[in-house]
């Protein structure tokens, strides 16, 4: 049978997706990036400046809500893998869960005069609960990926699309979060007001990815069972194991510098007003290497994109560790090259998580987009958890005091986390790849044999 008569069997389109689905699925990840990065960017600081508790407190928080958080990611994956409805098994938790994500995240953002035991508390609680809804929406939308194509360059084109939009709701929370903070009375109140336009955005976005994209119809659609399910991850073999830990290592190393960012302007650079400034500069570059990473991943693979990438974003890291803080253009000008850069591995990683899902699903035969995506995504999670309690625990561990001048030891930890601690795990995460065998060349031969074995499936 051909490869063109067994994609007219299964429904399989092989082709470009129209822009319009492209652009639909992307702007689902600017509606996730409102809260993903608001949480990244200010809730530590939120919480140590803004609501009154500790820092070595907000690193409890941070560990405990996001291993919780983590722990639900495979539950979320396996719901979505076993969901059969007539709009697809993932875009209806896109469209019902945007509500109760924008709702948690207003809680989140939200400091409620209460006693400090009472504050710590409903912290706990509100992160918790944002956690749970943020899965609730982001395991299905990451798994629609696999779901709308089964082309590798086309997967790398919506990763794309996603990427830019993300980077590009990162760029108006970077731009407009403390300007709209202000301009809603500043302090808890205007954090929480902020969260409030966010979430009505969220929303809105969220129905337009719904309404705009289309699953694709599998030869196989019998519901897994779990133990099916657990086939499937472990079919998923060494190339998901080690692109796994790639996305660990790139996770907190983000995480660690996001949260860092802003008492690196407030405190060692000593100008508060330079962070939307630097924040969107950053994005904006950042934005431009999503654009031209899809021109290298098809020109040199995407293996070799990704260590591309990650190597100048490295060098990046180390040149800004040891630039001056009163040289203001040298720190804007590295950081934005290391924002280039570092797209590559962003973009290529998450083009190669779909093409994990087919080789596991060659190996085990069974179809597990969501379950794969949710361990992706317990990693990272886990990854945040580590990364927010650690930048909190090295912010306590070396004196920091809020609101006031810090010491040379809390000066030194930010400038850690800022720079040369994320170098360290992004290296981590690069030599991982250097071994990742699922390259283009390989994944053809898995594409080939797929597309006979789902035929095979419909002669059965």
């Amino acid at each position: 049978m051909t490869a063109e008569a067994t994609q007219s069997r299964t429904g399989i389109a092989a082709g470009a997706l129209p822009v319009s689905t492209r652009a639909g699925y992307g702007v689902g990840d600017f509606a996730v990036n409102l809260f993903f990065q608001s949480a990244l960017l200010f809730l530590l600081f939120f919480y140590t400046d803004v609501a009154g508790i500790a820092a070595a407190t907000a690193a409890s928080i941070f560990l405990v809500a996001r291993v919780v958080d983590a722990v639900t990611d495979p539950v979320m994956g396996v719901i979505a893998d076993r969901t059969r409805t007539r709009w697809g098994r993932f875009r209806p938790y896109v469209l019902a869960g945007g509500p109760l994500l924008a709702v948690m995240g207003v809680a989140t953002f939200t400091a409620p005069d209460l006693s400090p035991e009472g504050k710590v508390l409903y912290a706990y609680v509100t992160y918790i609960l944002f956690g749970i809804a943020y899965t609730v929406v982001s395991i299905p939308y990451s798994s629609l990926t696999s779901a709308l194509t089964e082309n590798s360059h086309e997967r790398t084109v919506l990763s794309t699309y996603r990427m830019a939009f993300a980077m590009l709701g990162g760029l108006l929370v970077a731009a407009m979060t403390t300007p709209l903070v202000a301009a809603f009375g500043g302090g808890a109140d205007g954090f929480q007001m902020t969260m409030v336009v966010y979430g009505l955005i969220a929303c809105a976005l969220l129905a337009v990815t719904f309404f705009t994209t289309r699953e694709r119809k599998f030869a196989h659609e019998d519901v897994p069972g779990v133990a099916q399910i657990v086939r499937a991850l472990k079919a998923g073999g060494w190339p998901l194991a080690l692109l796994i830990f790639a996305f660990w290592m790139g996770m907190m190393a983000f995480t660690v510098r996001s949260a860092a960012i802003i008492y690196y302007f407030v405190y060692n650079v000593g100008q508060e007003d330079l962070v939307p400034v630097f924040m969107v500069s950053v994005a904006v570059f950042n934005f431009i290497g999503i654009i031209i990473v899809p021109a290298f991943g098809k020109r040199l693979g995407k293996r070799a994109t990704y260590l591309l990438g990650a190597f100048g974003g490295c060098l990046s890291g180390v040149a800004l560790y040891f630039t001056p803080t009163d040289q203001i253009a040298l720190i804007f000008i590295v950081s934005c090259i290391g924002a280039i850069m570092f797209a590559g591995p962003t973009v290529m990683a998450w083009s190669m998580l779909p093409d994990a899902v087919d080789y596991a699903e060659l190996r085990s035969g069974v179809r597990a987009d969501g379950a794969i995506y949710a361990a992706t995504s317990f990693f990272q999670k886990m990854a945040m958890a580590v990364g927010g309690a650690g930048a909190a625990l090295i912010l306590s561990f070396t004196g920091y005091v809020p609101n006031v001048a810090q010491a040379p030891e809390a000066l030194g930890g930010i400038l850690f986390m800022v720079a040369l601690g994320p170098v360290v795990l992004f290296v981590l995460g690069a030599v991982a790849m250097l071994f990742y065998s699922l390259t283009d060349e390989k994944f053809s031969e898995v594409s080939t044999a797929l597309a006979e074995q789902r035929a095979a499936r419909l002669d059965v």
